[in-house]
C-alpha cells in the first residue's frame, strides 16, 4: 500500500469514527474561538465585499442590522464596504452555514462536540422557508424572525439540550437515510427524528413554559390555527416552528458533517477532500494533505427545477456550505436513499440511483455508518479522492437549492450542480509537490 493510500485509509477511518453530538447553543462571539465584534463569517472560500454575489451582500446587510451595528440598509452598506468589517469563511472557524452562510457576532449558534476526536463545530440556526437572511433578505419580517430565533428559540433549545444531555446527530442521520432522506436537500425524516429527540425537553424547559414575555413573537397560526385564540407557551411556539420547517435539522447536520470532515483534515500525503464550499462567486475545496490552502474557480449555476415564474436567467451561481454533507458521503452521494428527491430537483427516480452509483467511482470506501436500503444496505460512497476525480473525469454530484441572483427574493428552485474540474487538477498538482 502506497503512502498516499495509507494516509487516505487513516483519513476515512477518522471521518467515520467521528461522533458528533449536539451539546449546547451559544452566542457566536462567546463560543466560536477567535470570533470578534467586527467579524462576519460567510459560506464558501474567502471573498471580499466587492466580489460578493447579490444574496451574500444582502445577508451581510441584514446581518449588520440584526446585530445592531447598523440601523438601516444605507448604514449597513456603507459599513460593509468601509473596510472596518472583516470577512472570513465559516470553515476557517470550524463553522458552516447554508446558502449565504452569514454568522454575525451576536447570533446564536449550534455547538457540536466530536465525542471521539474532541473539538467543537458550529452552525447558525435555520430560519425556515420564504424570505430569509440566508438568501439575502433583510426586511422587517426577516429581522423579527431572527430576533425570535436568538431570544426565544435558542433560549428554549439551549435549556432543552442541556436537559437531554446532548443529542447524537450521527445516529439521526443514519436512521433518516432509511426513511427516504439524503441529509442535504431532503430532511423531512431527519427533522422529524430531531423533533422527537428534543420535544420532551422543550416542554420541560423553564422558559418554554412561559406564555408572557417581552421578546418578539412570530406568526405561526398557519401551522397551528389554535394560536389565533390564545397566547401559546414558548415551547409550543418552538415546536410549531420546527414542525413548519423541514430544514430544522439541516444546520445541526451540517455542523456534524463538518466535525466528521475535520477529523480527516491535515493528514500528510492524504488526497481526500476535506472541504467543499461555495460563496456564490467561487467554488472552493481543501484537501487533507495540502492543509488549509483553498483551490478555487468560478461557480457553476445549478441545473434543475425552477419555481413558477423563474428560469436560469434569474439564478445566482451556486452558493453555500451545505456541500459539506457530500464531502462526508451523504447528500448527493446518498441520493439512492431518497428517490423522492427527484420531484424537487427534476428527473426520474433512476437518476438518484445512477448518481450514487457513479460516486463509488471517485471515493475510496463504503461508509460503515450510513447505508442505503435500496442498494442492499451498501454503505454510502465516502472519501472523495482527488486522484480518482482527475483520472476518471467524474465530478462530485451535489444536491442544492437555487438562489435568485438579487438579494431578498429567496429560493427559486433546486437541482444538481458540479464543481469545476480545474480545482481538483490544481489540488492534485499541489499534493504532488
Amino acid at each position: 500500500m502506497s503512502k498516499i493510500d495509507q494516509a487516505n485509509k487513516k483519513a476515512v477511518e477518522r471521518m467515520m469514527s467521528s461522533r458528533p453530538v449536539w451539546v449546547d447553543i451559544g452566542r457566536a462571539k462567546d463560543v466560536i474561538p477567535g470570533m470578534k465584534d467586527n467579524l462576519i463569517l460567510h459560506a464558501g472560500p474567502p471573498i471580499t465585499w466587492e466580489n460578493m454575489s447579490g444574496p451574500l451582500r444582502g445577508a451581510v446587510i441584514g446581518g449588520l442590522i440584526h446585530d445592531g451595528q447598523a440601523r438601516n440598509e444605507e448604514e449597513a452598506r456603507e459599513l460593509a464596504a468601509s473596510g472596518d468589517i472583516e470577512y472570513s469563511p465559516c470553515h476557517h472557524y470550524n463553522s458552516v452555514g447554508p446558502m449565504a452562510g452569514v454568522t454575525t457576532p451576536n447570533q446564536m449558534v449550534f455547538i457540536i462536540e466530536d465525542k471521539e476526536h474532541g473539538g467543537y463545530t458550529f452552525s447558525n440556526m435555520n430560519e425556515g422557508y420564504g424570505k430569509v437572511l440566508r438568501y439575502g433578505a433583510y426586511d422587517e419580517e426577516v429581522l423579527t424572525r431572527l430576533r425570535w430565533l436568538d431570544e426565544v428559540y435558542a433560549t428554549v433549545l439551549k435549556e432543552a439540550v442541556k436537559l437531554a444531555g446532548g443529542i447524537d446527530i450521527k445516529s439521526i442521520i443514519a436512521q433518516a437515510l432509511h426513511m427516504g432522506d439524503d441529509g442535504h436537500n431532503r430532511n423531512r425524516a431527519t427533522t422529524s427524528l430531531f423533533i422527537r429527540e428534543i420535544a420532551p425537553y422543550v416542554v420541560e424547559s423553564e422558559f418554554g413554559r412561559k406564555r408572557d414575555y417581552d421578546t418578539p413573537r412570530i406568526d405561526l397560526t398557519n401551522t397551528c390555527p389554535a394560536f389565533k385564540d390564545h397566547k401559546p407557551t414558548a415551547a409550543a411556539e418552538v415546536l410549531a416552528f420546527m414542525h413548519s420547517n423541514d430544514l430544522t435539522a439541516l444546520n445541526a447536520i451540517m455542523a456534524s458533517c463538518k466535525a466528521m470532515a475535520l477529523a480527516a483534515h491535515g493528514i500528510e500525503g492524504c488526497s481526500i477532500v476535506s472541504t467543499m464550499a461555495r460563496n456564490g462567486t467561487e467554488f472552493g475545496i481543501r484537501v487533507s494533505g495540502t492543509g488549509d490552502k483553498w483551490f478555487t474557480a468560478p461557480c457553476e449555476t445549478p441545473k434543475g427545477l425552477y419555481f413558477s415564474g423563474y428560469s436560469a436567467d434569474d439564478a445566482n451561481p451556486d452558493i453555500g456550505d451545505s456541500v459539506i454533507t457530500e464531502t462526508v458521503g451523504i447528500g448527493g452521494f446518498a441520493m439512492a436513499a431518497a428517490p423522492a428527491i427527484v420531484n424537487f430537483i427534476g428527473g426520474k427516480p433512476s437518476m438518484a440511483y445512477e448518481a450514487t452509483n457513479e460516486m463509488y467511482e471517485i471515493t475510496i470506501v463504503e461508509n460503515k455508518n450510513f447505508n442505503i436500503p435500496a442498494l442492499d444496505f451498501k454503505g454510502t460512497p465516502t472519501g472523495i479522492d482527488i486522484r480518482k476525480v482527475v483520472e476518471k473525469g467524474i465530478l462530485p454530484r451535489i444536491n442544492t437549492g437555487i438562489a435568485h441572483k438579487e438579494p431578498g427574493v429567496g429560493q427559486i428552485g433546486a437541482g444538481i450542480v458540479l464543481p469545476p474540474m480545474e480545482i481538483f487538477v490544481e489540488a492534485l498538482k499541489e499534493l504532488a509537490k
